[in-house]
């Protein structure tokens, strides 16, 4: 019976540090894997993966930002809405304190 063995997970910032390190080619690839303990078919997807999104970080954040715009525009009206609610209700609770002390 053979015991499985847990697997690793990396943080962005970890494959991102170790990418940038092997397309510096300071270290061969190899060099790189003993070092952080990886395997070469990991840093080669993590390169091929970094490439690929590569042209992300120029995108503008123009569609996040609208969307987080969008709602927060409507919290605020939920929070308008709820504001009005309790003071009804803040109004109502006075009415009815002030006509039982009229009794």
């Amino acid at each position: 019976m053979g015991t499985k063995r847990k697997r690793r997970t990396f943080t962005p910032e970890f494959k991102a540090k170790v990418v940038i390190e092997a397309l510096n080619v300071e270290s061969s690839e190899a060099e790189i894997c003993r070092r952080y303990n990886i395997t070469e078919a990991q840093l080669s997807e993590w390169k091929r993966q970094f490439v690929e999104n590569a042209v992300t970080v120029f995108e503008p954040n123009r569609k996040q930002s609208d969307a987080a715009t969008e709602r927060i525009a409507e919290l605020e009206q939920l929070v308008g809405r709820l504001t009005q609610a309790v003071d009804i209700q803040k109004k109502a609770l006075d009415w009815i304190a002030s006509n039982r002390s009229e009794e």
